[in-house]
């Protein structure tokens, strides 16, 4: 690795964050670009993203390990629907074995970013041990996820200091909390919530799931048969194939389906609560959303636990907007009272891309709101600047590796024609600019003024089905709407 000074490194590519998508990125480079040298940069003091920062009860994947995993490394087990700690570990075992742990730099938190035109690099600001320091390099790959680790979404309710109970975020949970014969209200029906509940349910006195609306939940088993018998018959590279594409095909199938008859996927997802729940269950008012399937993201829950607790009495229902806090729970505004010592506030994420880094070009700030994606991987305006941003409607990490093979083609690319920079531009004739994101969830909408858009054709649009997707990022044109240069001059912003 070249040394420039004491203060500041030099390398080729540096990766921001060493989750799941900064170590796939790594293993991409180190494989597709042999002659490439990289850095990962992480925040925090472990290997895992997510997984290493949720720590609340029975936190798990809300999509199949086949297709979340690494597809050079796959996942080996038929628990389909994995703990958050086995993927912790599967991750950390997965940069062990090809070398990647040896690249990271932890606690190392990056700030800011600037792109000069005239040395054709990025000069990075990164905090580690109190002191600032800079590292440059040719190409920057936030691999950061997709919101603040710092902040949950939290809103305040009238009366929350007459409550004398103890209130608590999932995003920080507390390794001492305690709630063996406690009541606990869990605000919240997304997929933290529908984890949490019978997790919770299994030492508390009751759990009380309080949503403001239902949300489309799917019964899951967390074992996967058929991944089993194949994982026994054939070699783990083989079966692992077979068991990804088989599930991102059902996957495509089921979405595609249900987007076409959004009626009768509802029904059919209502019917399958309805065999899971006793015959007199209120369906209609707890498990019916007032939108379409796929508007929102669906809750998977393994073997129905949510269902198999409701039907214990361990766990109820209360649909309905919360009025206040009184002082022993929660009272909603259709008048309804729920009991807790304990509030969960499962009430969403906050949306943030790029993990908060500011970017700038020559000094000037960029604001990623007036930024276009070019095929979900790099920002309009933006050189040498690549991005890992997942699926909204499948496993985050299958556009990941797609993101991750594409990049490294395009480096290829570069060095093919001896290019330095290269620069999406969009077209001067425009195009219409859309939300990149379609989902009407809370913690989207919060979020769109501040996110970059989409375009209304292609490369311009950010994709969401993995088998187009895979064949155009790896056989269509790489250079569509880019500019690409053979040495640092300034670019158009």
């Amino acid at each position: 690795m070249a040394r420039d000074d004491p203060q500041t490194d030099h390398i080729d590519v540096l990766i921001v964050g060493a989750g799941m998508s900064g170590i796939d990125a790594a293993y991409r480079i180190q494989t597709l670009c042999k002659d490439k040298t990289y850095v990962i940069l992480e925040a925090r003091d472990r290997i895992g993203g997510t997984w290493d920062l949720f720590r609340y009860p029975g936190v798990r994947s809300d999509s199949d390990m086949y297709t979340l995993g690494f597809p050079f490394r796959p996942w080996a087990s038929e628990v389909s629907i994995a703990r958050g700690e086995a993927i912790r570990d599967y991750v950390e075992d997965t940069a062990r074995e090809f070398g990647i742990d040896r690249r990271i730099r932890f606690g190392h938190r990056v700030i800011g970013a600037n792109w000069s035109s005239k040395d054709g690099h990025w000069t990075v600001e990164v905090e580690h041990d109190g002191a600032t320091r800079r590292i440059t390099c040719l190409f920057l790959f936030a691999c950061s996820g997709y919101y603040d680790y710092s902040e949950g979404y939290r809103p305040v309710w009238e009366g929350e200091a007459e409550f004398k109970g103890q209130i608590v975020h999932p995003q920080f949970w507390p390794e001492d909390l305690d709630v063996s014969r406690k009541t606990v209200a869990v605000i919240g029906s997304g997929a933290t919530a529908v984890t949490l509940v019978p997790s919770l349910a299994d030492q508390a006195a009751h759990v009380t799931m309080v949503q403001r609306s239902p949300t489309y939940i799917v019964a899951r088993p967390a074992r996967d048969r058929i991944a089993g018998t194949l994982q026994r018959i054939l070699p783990r590279g083989a079966a692992g194939s077979a068991i990804r594409w088989k599930n991102v095909l059902l996957t495509i199938f089921m979405y595609n389906r249900t987007r076409r008859k959004p009626e009768k996927a509802a029904e059919w997802i209502r019917g399958m609560i309805q065999r899971q729940l006793p015959a007199d269950y209120p369906i209609e008012q707890h498990f019916s959303p007032p939108y379409k399937v796929w508007d929102q993201r669906l809750c998977l829950v393994p073997d129905g636990d949510l269902f198999t607790s409701i039907r214990s009495g361990k766990t109820s229902v209360a649909t309905g907007a919360i009025e206040r806090f009184t002082p022993t729970g929660l009272r909603l505004v259709t008048g309804e009272e729920v009991r807790a010592d304990i509030v969960v506030t499962a009430t969403g994420l906050i949306l943030k891309l790029f993990g908060g880094v500011q970017l700038s070009i020559d000094g000037k700030p960029v604001d990623p709101s007036e930024r276009v994606i070019w095929k979900g991987m790099m920002l309009s305006g933006v050189p040498n600047y690549f991005l890992s941003f997942g699926y909204t409607n499948a496993s985050w990490t299958l556009r990941s590796d797609v993101t991750a093979k594409a990049v490294c083609r395009l480096l290829n690319r570069m060095d093919d024609g001896g290019f330095t920079v290269c620069t999406p531009q969009v077209p001067d004739g425009g195009m219409e600019r859309l939300p990149v994101i379609s989902f009407s969830s809370g913690y989207v909408q919060r979020a769109l003024p501040f996110l970059p858009k989409q375009g209304s054709r292609q490369p311009w649009i950010v994709p969401q089905n993995y088998v187009k997707d895979r064949f155009a990022m790896r056989f269509g044109p790489i250079d569509e709407d880019l500019e690409m240069t053979r040495n640092a001059t300034a670019v158009r912003t």
